[in-house]
């Protein structure tokens, strides 16, 4: 169930990956976080109101807050690496934040058997094979490569701080403040840069344009942290963060079939590396 669970989080965090990072294209990268965020946010109160979340409340939800105020900055970081450079390149590059919560878990005492050792580092060579030779080219220069670097670590902190705010239950609160945190803290940067005449407005009507795909943006990420922590809760830690970390193949392969961006004979090689360590952490 763990690898289930972790391999649809991966999925979720593939598609919204890639949404964000064509909206990215057309809007300013703060405002897509922060929009996407918002709507994600609006389900989660919902949610917790509907279902008496708010009695789940405990001091573990301030790692849910240090998760809010990270999270901003490692998505505007990414979608602007996206922006820049070829999603089949960066996307790839981000799973070496996988380090941040497979190392917590090793702190932690997990200690994973020979099988599952092997899966985690076939799929992490996998990945990072994925991103291919043009990670020293002109297409993934310094700038593109220290934000995606930035944001990777930024993402494997989250993970970390998710999975241990939910670890007392309260998964749906615990989400729902990392959210509301998100918006606080996107929104305060966002906020000086809509200060010239006309601006504001101007991004209002562009994102009102787009809600709906914002909004599948967020709610697609929310499910897939959701899904994430529970599949961190329900196996090994470590697994379940190299399982989660695959969503790169899948903004790969959209951005190959949607945006026709071409892949290389190692970032094949690399998928297909992904995929079996991806079975061999299943098995385990």
């Amino acid at each position: 169930m763990s690898a289930l669970l972790a391999l649809s989080a991966s999925l979720l965090w593939g598609l919204a990956d890639f949404g964000g990072g064509a909206l990215t294209r057309r809007l300013p990268a703060l405002a897509v976080v922060v929009a996407s965020q918002l709507a994600a946010a609006v389900v989660l109160v919902v949610a917790v109101l509907a279902t008496g979340g708010l009695a789940d409340a405990s001091p573990m939800l301030w790692y849910a807050v240090a998760a809010g105020v990270v999270g901003p900055f490692a998505m505007l970081a990414f979608y602007r690496a996206l922006a820049l450079g070829p999603m089949g390149v960066v996307s790839p590059l981000a799973t070496v934040g996988v380090a941040v919560p497979v190392g917590v878990g090793l702190v932690l005492g997990e200690r994973p058997g020979l099988l599952q050792a092997a899966g985690i580092a076939v799929a992490v060579v996998g990945v990072a094979l994925a991103g291919g030779p043009e990670r020293g080219g002109r297409s993934a220069g310094r700038t593109v490569l220290l934000l995606t670097l930035g944001a990777a670590f930024g993402f494997g902190a989250v993970m970390a701080l998710v999975s241990h705010a939910s670890s007392e239950g309260g998964l749906l609160l615990t989400l729902c403040v990392q959210r509301l945190c998100n918006i606080a803290v996107g929104g305060a940067v966002l906020a000086p840069m809509l200060r010239p005449a006309g601006t504001g407005r101007a991004l209002g009507r562009e994102l009102r344009g787009r809600m709906p795909a914002l909004t599948a943006v967020g709610v697609a990420d929310v499910a897939a942290n959701g899904t994430y922590a529970l599949a961190s809760h329900s196996g090994s830690a470590a697994a379940a963060a190299v399982l989660a970390s695959l969503f790169p193949v899948v903004t790969a392969l959209m951005a190959r079939g949607v945006l026709k961006e071409r892949l290389r004979p190692v970032q094949v090689l690399g998928a297909g590396l992904a995929v079996a360590g991806t079975l061999l952490l299943a098995a385990a």
